[in-house]
């Protein structure tokens, strides 16, 4: 699991920042690739990196202003010249698909798969076998959301020395062991498969926020998450125009990131005002709270470790 920015500016792209978006790169785990956002010029960007748009079949938008939204049209047109079939489906607040849908009416864009919108809402959103997707309302003036994806645990691996001591057979019976199922062998001993699995391994847990104020929604959201990404709008001393804006500062992404003993804290939406020296500093201002801060940059690709 891999997750590659493709945009970390806020408000305008830059010549060193483009506009938010986010890449969590799912190939190992179901061979997808997850899109969180899609500011203006995603399509550029990801030319410059190894994704292929084709994978990208999940697209969660935080909300609805411009820098995350204005590059959908062109991301779902340029899906289509490139073959892409499967349906993909958009997740974001109310207005998402009139957006959507409008844009390519007007522009007459006919594509070559079809699109299925899920409104989001607070609490469970999406669950299947491997990850579930939850999503919190963020402070943002207009309505902007945050996602918690979650991944399912991990059975533990069979113990095939403690089969083998006891003369159990290899082959198939193993898949079913390996499933916790109970088994009759042949001599009439019933084995069952729980008590030669070993620990259980715990799934991953990721967070990522839209646009927002510091808020104790964010918190319980990311409660115990392995990796949180915050914008970080403003520096430090900025506090009264964060809040004017409906932003955080590098202060408040970092004490949420505190409050809710995440592994890791990723800053983003940097404000075009921050050049790079400049942002080096909105890094070490997060670190004076929460250490294992870092700032990031487009296309910047983070590994998401097990704990």
């Amino acid at each position: 699991m891999e997750l590659e920015f493709l945009g970390t500016g806020a408000g305008v792209p830059a010549k060193h920042r483009n506009v938010t978006a986010a890449a969590l790169k799912l190939l190992n785990e179901r061979n997808e690739i997850w899109l969180f956002d899609c500011g203006e010029g995603t399509q550029m960007q990801i030319l410059h990196t190894t994704i292929r748009p084709g994978k990208i079949n999940k697209i969660f938008i935080t909300h609805l202003h411009g820098d995350h939204i204005f590059g959908l049209p062109g991301l779902l047109s340029s899906r289509s010249f490139q073959g892409g079939e499967e349906t993909l489906e958009l997740y974001g607040p109310r207005g998402l698909q009139d957006f959507v849908e409008t844009a390519l009416k007007i522009s007459q864009t006919r594509l070559s798969y079809p699109l299925k919108f899920i409104e989001v809402h607070e609490g469970l959103i999406f669950e299947d076998k491997t990850f579930s997707v939850y999503c919190s309302q963020l402070d943002h003036g207009i309505t902007s959301y945050g996602y918690r994806i979650v991944e399912q645990d991990y059975p533990g691996e069979l113990q095939v020395e403690k089969l083998q001591a006891l003369n159990i057979p290899s082959g198939p019976l193993y898949g079913k062991l390996k499933k916790g199922e109970v088994v009759e062998l042949p001599d009439g001993r019933q084995i069952d498969g729980k008590e030669f699995l070993g620990a259980t391994k715990k799934g991953r847990v990721v967070t990522i926020l839209g646009d927002t104020r510091k808020t104790d929604a964010a918190i319980r959201l990311a409660a115990g998450s392995d990796l949180l990404v915050h914008e970080s709008t403003f520096n430090k001393d900025q506090k009264k125009m964060a809040k004017n804006y409906y932003h955080s500062t590098t202060h408040q992404a970092a004490e949420v990131a505190k409050a809710a003993n995440v592994g890791q804290l990723l800053l983003t939406h940097i404000s075009a005002r921050y050049l790079a020296k400049e942002s080096q500093e909105l890094e070490k201002e997060a670190q004076e709270i929460f250490v294992n801060t870092k700032l990031v940059k487009d296309f910047d690709i983070i590994d998401i470790k097990f704990s």
